[in-house]
């Protein structure tokens, strides 16, 4: 993570950090000239842009403006529990997106089943390392625009791993059933 810190005089915890995560260069730069398939709408580029500049916004102002952290925060368990649930799901994510770009080879645009992974368990592997990921990052953060962040993205992806795992159902005879669509085990 890349940091710009500054603190302020009653406190030795940085209350101003300026972060880039490799989770948002990842996403932005790297995995989009990885990705093969059909071309992306532009509206849906649009729409993301949005949301990633609102959320990055509200995100940034209330870590800047409106967070305070006690001394004792850099060394609470809460903060090591979110920081270790956030780096599980991107370890997660990661793994699932290699593993799905690994489907198809340069110029394919065909569906195949993924294995490997949490796809052994759920159809949306991907959607379930950024949940994890992000309730990791609400854990760790323990504020309202944090937990809303982890919950809006509980509900876009959500639906998107029950629709993919429907679609997989329906495409492929031999499918494996005892695969959910979200949450091993669960859903």
């Amino acid at each position: 993570m890349i940091m710009k810190q500054q603190t302020d005089e009653t406190s030795s915890v940085p209350t101003h950090p300026e972060t880039i995560s490799p989770c948002d260069l990842t996403m932005s730069f790297v995995y989009a000239f990885l990705t093969r398939g059909r071309p992306v709408p532009l509206t849906t580029i649009v729409y993301a842009a949005i949301f990633c500049s609102l959320n990055g916004f509200l995100q940034g102002h209330h870590l800047l403006h409106c967070a305070r952290f006690q001394d004792t925060w850099l060394t609470s368990a809460r903060l090591a529990a979110g920081f270790s649930l956030f780096v599980v799901g991107l370890s997660i994510n990661i793994h699932s997106d290699h593993i799905l770009r690994s489907l198809r080879r340069p110029g394919e645009v065909v569906y195949r089943i993924p294995h490997g992974g949490m796809f052994e368990f759920v159809s949306g592997a991907n959607f379930f390392g950024e949940i994890v990921e992000w309730c990791g990052y609400a854990v760790a953060g323990w504020s309202l625009p944090t937990f809303a962040f982890a919950f809006f993205t509980l509900c876009s992806i959500g639906p998107r791993a029950y629709h993919h795992h429907r679609d997989y159902q329906q495409r492929f005879e031999d499918y494996p059933r005892c695969r959910k669509a979200l949450i091993p085990f669960l859903l």
